[in-house]
């Protein structure tokens, strides 16, 4: 199933809202995006979680995957992020568009 994301339109007093989807490339394209950056993250999380633990004198390697995983949990939201973004710039180019064309038949 393709991504999708409700967007209001307003054109009068109450929005109208409208379902902007993603194609498949396009959803594909955001996913490498986002999995991209979340290895570089997750990464940056144990290294961050090495640091954190050396800090504190804590010598388990278990708590470098646990705390790192913790930290990567907390940032890595970026997937849906990017494919909501990627969904907004399509709707907002397609109202654009609208007003260009509505300016025009004026």
């Amino acid at each position: 199933m393709a991504f999708s994301k409700s967007f209001p339109k307003t054109k009068d007093k109450y929005p109208v809202w409208e379902e902007v989807y993603l194609s498949k490339d396009e959803e594909i394209e955001e996913e490498k995006r986002a999995r991209g950056e979340n290895v570089n993250l997750m990464k940056d999380c144990l290294k961050d979680a090495r640091q954190v633990l050396k800090q504190e004198n804590i010598k388990e390697e278990a708590n470098v995957v646990r705390m790192a995983v913790a930290f990567f949990e907390k940032i890595a939201s970026h997937q849906v992020y990017y494919k909501e973004a990627k969904a907004k710039e399509k709707f907002d180019t397609s109202i654009k568009q609208d007003v260009e064309k509505e300016t025009r038949q004026s």
